[in-house]
């Protein structure tokens, strides 16, 4: 399978900038995140309702408002990475600020008037994933280099030395330019194919650090129902807003002191934005068979989504006495120009079901106690799909390019299962709340140990009006980063360990 995920990188300069399966994990593989109640009970909202997130989670639980509130929840993430590159272990660390859920909920009483006991309307944005992070880790290899890439890009596609100049400006075109890597001859002189110039075998040194920021926000404009406070029905429009930039700096390095090998170094640089907005829908329904049950099942289409992707590149060679130093860019190649590409994402479809026990169940909230909750969460990852929005539409090249990306991606992830539970006490004005999550890898391959665990707790403060919630979330990460892959050997990649700490803080207002 290694194979069949790598293969799509040949397909790097199809495009100014091709999507890979890593890419589809951006809208696909997040924490949970909200409002600080949210945040402090592990994330689960599947059932309780009464809380401006469920609009994003199970928006029948806008049904339980019988009040209008104004929420507003801003909140602070900070990243430690640590990696594992070869045996060599770094670290690095990102802070930020987010935000969670915030909003207006608009909600009206029926007065017996009809079958529905209440309704309400809700406006509210939410960061679904915060991109902001810093990955970066080092090694010694001397099994593969990155320009290897370059190798089976040129060797794939049979390319003479002038496509090998002008054809690919992302890549091995600047490798070429460059010296980095050169044309290998036959006795004849004739071209036979293309060598890279880093003697790996003898020995490299390799540098990956990799600077993200940006977020997937969505807009959310809900509605539910309620029926006789026992049947809650509600659904969200989403809109998708997604705003995703990425600093590239790699390097390789000969680790001996040879300097009659050819090869000192090089460095290539890259930087990549990619934007866009779209289009979803979530549906939910929340039942109560006795006064302290909820029972709660929601939907989550999948989201459509027209995304802008920028790149510009940069490598930067010093090859000794075979060529000494030389530089090129792709703005140099693309006159002046970032190189630029419109497609489509449609995002996997999630399901969520969630029960809940309510301790002293009573019409008025402010006599309950409490109440324990989980939700089971169903994501298929493996669902992510990619098209191009190209105006030509017959393209075959892209056509065919995207339909082995999907097939790729399905033989990449598969479906998971991500567990959250929580539960608060109330002391009369007073809540202690506290909450744990647990998400599955969405990776095919069981070599890859890759998941989630969340430790979460928060306290909260209501009354005349007002309430004030305060939660951390503690996420425990195993993750894996490919420097770069490769077609014809076994990869090489840093595991990652290491914590994201989330503190966000709610404010609320009946109005």
């Amino acid at each position: 399978m290694k194979k069949i995920i790598i293969f799509t990188f040949c397909f790097y300069t199809l495009l100014s900038n091709a999507q890979t399966p890593d890419d589809a994990l951006r809208t696909a593989f997040y924490t949970q995140n909200g409002t600080a109640r949210l945040l402090g009970i592990g994330g689960t909202m599947g059932s309780l309702g009464g809380d401006i997130s469920t609009a994003h989670i199970n928006p029948a639980g806008l049904g339980f408002y019988k009040s209008n509130e104004l929420i507003l929840s801003p909140g602070l993430l900070t990243n430690n990475n640590k990696f594992n590159y070869r045996g060599t272990d770094s670290t690095s660390s990102k802070n930020s600020t987010m935000y969670g859920t915030s909003g207006l909920v608009l909600a009206s009483n029926s007065g017996g008037r009809s079958n529905w006991t209440s309704s309400a309307f809700s406006f509210s944005i939410n960061q679904l994933a915060n991109y902001n992070n810093l990955v970066q880790f080092r090694g010694y290899n001397n099994q593969s280099s990155y320009t290897e890439k370059y190798l089976e890009e040129l060797t794939r596609d049979k390319a003479d030395t002038n496509a090998a100049l002008s054809n690919y400006i992302f890549g091995s075109s600047l490798a070429f330019r460059t010296f980095l890597i050169d044309t290998l001859n036959g006795t004849n002189g004739s071209l036979i194919g293309y060598q890279s110039l880093v003697p790996y075998s003898s020995g490299i040194n390799q540098t990956y650090i990799s600077q993200t920021s940006g977020g997937y926000n969505e807009l959310a404009i809900g509605f539910a129902g309620n029926q006789f406070d026992k049947l809650y029905l509600g659904g969200s429009l989403t809109i998708p807003i997604i705003k995703y930039t990425r600093s590239l700096y790699y390097s390789e390095k000969d680790a001996t002191a040879n300097t009659n090998n050819s090869f000192n170094n090089f460095e290539y640089q890259e930087t990549y934005s990619s934007n866009g907005s779209g289009i979803g829908l979530k549906l939910g329904v929340i039942f109560k068979p006795q006064k302290s049950i909820r029972i709660g099942f929601a939907f989550h289409t999948p989201q459509y989504i027209l995304l802008t992707d920028k790149i510009r590149s940069s490598l930067k060679a010093n090859t000794e006495s075979y060529a000494g130093v030389r530089s090129e860019n792709s703005d140099n190649l693309n006159s002046g120009n970032a190189g630029s590409t419109k497609y489509h994402v449609t995002t996997p479809y999630r399901l969520i079901a969630s029960a809940s026990f309510i301790f002293n169940e009573t019409k008025d909230i402010r006599r309950q106690r409490g109440f324990i909750s989980a939700d089971v969460e169903y994501v298929n990852y493996r669902g992510t799909r990619y098209s191009s929005a190209n105006e030509n539409s017959f393209d075959a090249s892209l056509n065919n390019y995207y339909k082995l990306l999907n097939e790729i991606i399905k033989e990449t992830y598969m479906g998971n299962i991500n567990a959250k539970i929580g539960g608060e006490l109330k002391f009369n004005t007073i809540m202690i709340r506290l909450g744990g999550a647990y998400y599955g890898s969405p990776y095919a391959d069981k070599n890859l140990q890759v998941n989630r665990v969340i430790g979460s707790g928060g306290l909260g403060y209501r009354n005349k009006g007002m309430f004030i919630d305060f939660s951390y979330s503690h996420i425990m990460n195993k993750d894996v980063q490919f420097p770069y892959l490769l077609n014809d050997k076994p990869n090489t990649y840093a595991t990652q360990t290491g914590n994201r700490g989330s503190v966000m803080f709610t404010i609320g207002f009946k109005i």
